[in-house]
């Protein structure tokens, strides 16, 4: 590195990805061998941090995460990257509070401990306590040299110092490659000059689409409650009135959320089904819980998580979408398209992890089960066949072995009520209730339920298709188009579902009528003569639903274009950075949802088409780049089962910190 120069960063944003950054500042700076002065470093966020906005240590443990304790990390377990000063993952840390008792710990943090163990799902909470007990760590072994200000607001603005570094200095030095600079507004006042800026953004509130603002507007009209996109921590359910009928729309993640916030939260209870009922768990209600009517495009929640193992089903051994093949890509000069190229790979896997499992859990329903099995796998090599043939041939081979009912229609899985109509609500309740048992016996069978090992395929072909698109991308046409037109969706409600237990209480809630459901499609509007919200859906033959409340089970959009964000619209509006374009197969050029960058590091694209000094993005606001950008990192698995995109994000807080420093990138 030669001679070190003070360097001065700034971190804008203090959630996970922040507080990434804030280590593998610390972790290379206490690695260099060099001469060093002295490094500072502001972080800004008005929340916490560690946990930042979203995982906040105090909120509801109603709400759980979406992966298992033995799953996220903070830390990296690289050994091509600076060694950790302090922590480890998530699992290391739940073992070490349990050991000694957690003594720093409040009494509700110790009593999740004492019975979760490294399968269960923890709450959202204690993930937060585990964000801000690594940062504690780390600020108790701060390296030499190293200074480091928490600034409990939010930056409003950040302008390009007009002589480059803060202390003068206009040649490319460390922290400083390009001979940018900034200073930094705070909306309390103050103001921060540093010489490189990360943006670490997290979830930002989005303005509401025309027709939420139109029901936002009616609500406040006629004294109705809508309740419009929100993180659930950040809502306050009290409004919500006790005994009335509501309308939730979505039933992702979210909705489990509020689920549980109308009816756990308000002193219901899920007890053990009595012998001679159907279903495990029997809800006993409190009396305070409202009607809850819920609304998706699909008519039914995401399918719940299977009982697994580890993250990844160890059954399923990818054939065909490898880390292999998609370097193959590369190698040959190709930037694969998402249904030409990949899809085809990852439906032939799906195939397989659905076949080969059906043979061995259900062998009667296969006629020679051998000569199937030899027979499929022959169809499925991607170069034996005529492009294009090979489906109609691995069809024609089903049928002839695989009886009609255990058949796989992997799409259809996405849709259990497409091409079905009902008499009346109650006749579609009894099929999503029908459908939600039917889920949560596959998850309790594991690696033993062929669809549940498909879902499985798709799972696990996630982590190539996230190192496909970051590493060699694919065209545009096929990420507008394919990849986020049909795929991200298909596959989240198959394999982003919740654990099985919020699926077992869905169904105890619907028996219990404390939740019905709309049907497919809904369509929804205000009857401003009654005075009500309706939804209905034109596969159920029953009159509309109308209530007084609409709930939007569902975050607010990542869009950096329609942001509110004073920060992230100032530096659009000064041209300091850009939404990414990419165009249709059409030609048509679409702003999607995620900033403009250059790799490796992420450096942020201008309005003029080149980088801004100085200034790093990680985290949501690189949705245009790389996919599924939410989920944390991965720890290592014992099961040797980690992929390449499982600690991705804290590579990527490496690479821009190590820039930062002046270092060059690890090999």
């Amino acid at each position: 590195m030669g001679k070190s120069q003070n360097i001065r960063v700034g971190l804008i944003g203090a959630g996970p990805r922040g507080t990434s950054v804030l280590e593998r500042l610390l972790a290379n700076w206490a690695a260099m061998e060099t001469q060093k002065r002295s490094l500072h470093i502001d972080v800004v966020d008005p929340y916490p941090a560690g946990p930042g906005h979203v995982w906040q240590p105090g909120q509801s443990r109603l709400y759980l995460m979406n992966t298992q304790s033995f799953y996220p990390t903070l830390i990296p377990e690289d050994g091509r990257l600076a060694p950790p000063l302090a922590g480890g993952s998530f699992e290391q840390w739940r073992a070490e509070q349990r050991s000694d008792g957690g003594p720093a710990l409040s009494p509700e943090e110790r009593a999740e401990l004492a019975g979760l163990a490294s399968h269960d799902f923890p709450s959202r909470a204690l993930y937060g306590r585990y964000l801000r007990s690594t940062l504690e760590e780390l600020l108790e072994r701060v390296p030499a040299g190293v200074e480091i200000a928490f600034h409990r607001s939010n930056a409003v603005a950040a302008h390009p110092l007009p002589g480059g570094r803060a202390d003068g200095a206009r040649d490319g030095s460390p922290g400083n490659p390009a001979g940018g600079g900034f200073d930094v507004e705070l909306d309390d006042g103050g103001k921060l000059t540093v010489d490189s800026l990360v943006l670490a953004l997290g979830h930002l509130e989005s303005r509401l689409n025309p027709e939420q603002r139109s029901f936002r507007e009616v609500a406040a009209e006629l004294g109705l409650l809508y309740v419009p996109p929100a993180a659930p921590a950040d809502v306050d359910w009290a409004l919500v009135p006790d005994g009335e009928t509501v309308l939730v729309r979505g039933m992702g993640l979210n909705f489990f959320d509020v689920m549980g916030q109308l009816t756990e939260g308000r002193g219901g209870q899920f007890v053990p089904a009595e012998d001679g009922l159907q279903g495990e768990l029997k809800y006993v209600p409190s009396g305070r819980e409202p009607k809850i009517i819920a609304a998706s495009r699909r008519g039914t929640p995401y399918r719940a998580k299977a009982g697994l193992d580890g993250y990844y089903p160890k059954s399923v051994r990818l054939r065909y979408l490898t880390e292999g093949a998609v370097e193959r890509f590369a190698a040959a000069g190709i930037q694969p398209g998402f249904d030409h190229d990949l899809w085809p790979l990852l439906h032939r896997d799906a195939l397989w992890a659905y076949y080969s499992t059906l043979v061995v859990a259900e062998p009667v329903a296969v006629t020679d089960a051998t000569e199937f099995l030899s027979a499929l796998e022959d169809l499925l090599q991607p170069h034996a066949h005529a492009t294009g043939r090979w489906e109609n041939q691995v069809g024609e081979l089903v049928s002839t072995h695989v009886a009609a009912s255990r058949r796989l229609d992997l799409l259809g899985l996405a849709a259990p009520l497409a091409g079905h109509s009902f008499a009346s609500r109650k006749e579609l309740d009894a099929a999503v209730v029908d459908y939600l048992d039917d889920d949560v016996r596959r998850s309790a069978l594991g690696e033993a339920d062929p669809v549940k090992m498909a879902i499985g395929a798709l799972h696990t072909g996630r982590a190539i298709l996230k190192s496909a698109v970051a590493d060699g991308g694919i065209t545009d046409e096929s990420w507008v188009g394919e990849l986020r037109g049909w795929f991200e969706s298909f596959v989240e409600g198959l394999a982003s579902g919740p654990p099985a237990l919020r699926a077992e209480q869905l169904a105890a809630l619907a028996r219990a009528g404390v939740v019905s459901f709309v049907g497919p499609d809904p369509r929804f509007s205000v009857d401003r003569s009654k005075r009500v919200f309706r939804a209905v859906s034109a596969w159920v033959h029953d009159d509309a639903v109308e209530a007084r409340t609409l709930i939007e089970a569902m975050s607010p959009a990542n869009r950096v274009g329609v942001s509110v964000s004073p920060f992230l619209r100032q530096l659009l509006a000064d041209g300091l950075v850009r939404p990414k374009v990419m165009m249709t197969a059409e030609g048509i050029p679409v702003q999607t949802s995620g900033l403009d960058i250059q790799p490796h590091p992420y450096r942020l694209v201008g309005a003029n088409g080149s980088v801004t000094p100085g200034m790093y993005a990680l985290g949501l606001q690189l949705s245009s780049t790389q996919w599924g950008t939410a989920i944390a990192a991965e720890a290592r698995s014992s099961e040797g089962t980690s992929y390449l995109s499982g600690q991705r994000t804290l590579r990527d807080a490496d690479e821009i910190a190590r820039d930062m420093l002046g270092l060059p990138p690890q090999e």
